[in-house]
């Protein structure tokens, strides 16, 4: 299929986490004739989302907008959908990881993104966990981000 006879939507699944719920959502996405061409999934508490990318024809993106909603609900699952447009792909970017494990306060994680921001960097992935204070110990974030740069850079001190 040509890139302009594709189309895209993006699918937001959030429900309570149990076995096989990933593999019945991923089943229907394929019965419907989509390919999920980008995925991210996340546990929050007893909940999980699901974030899907999916091209495919008109048809098929059609099938799963009428057809994912009743599933959805069988399910106990929210969904979310919007069409979207495909995005060129740039080459790859030069990317930054980090690990971040320190005493957590208000407003670190708003510090953290605003430094990659400062620095012309797209976020492509946060994690972040707190661990409560235990003992003589002090809460705990945990942050993980993942960026991404396209402009060429010297280098920065951190």
């Amino acid at each position: 299929m040509t890139l302009s006879s594709q189309h895209y939507l993006v699918i937001t699944a959030l429900g309570a986490d149990r076995p096989g719920i990933v593999n019945t959502i991923t089943r229907h996405v394929s019965s419907c004739g989509c390919n999920i061409e980008d995925s991210r999934l996340a546990m929050l508490g007893e909940e999980f989302t699901f974030i899907m990318l999916l091209s495919g024809s008109w048809n098929a993106i059609t099938l799963i907008e009428s057809t994912l909603p009743l599933k959805g609900a069988e399910l106990d699952l929210l969904i979310v959908m919007k069409r979207t447009t495909a995005r060129p792909r740039p080459p790859m970017p030069a990317s930054v990881w980090v690990q971040v494990d320190v005493a957590d306060s208000p407003h670190l994680i708003e510090r953290f993104t605003a430094l990659f921001d400062a620095h012309h960097m797209n976020i492509a992935e946060l994690v972040s966990r707190t661990q409560p204070a235990e003992n003589e110990r002090a809460a705990q974030l945990h942050i993980q981000i993942t960026a991404h740069s396209h402009r060429i850079c010297g280098r920065s001190k951190y």
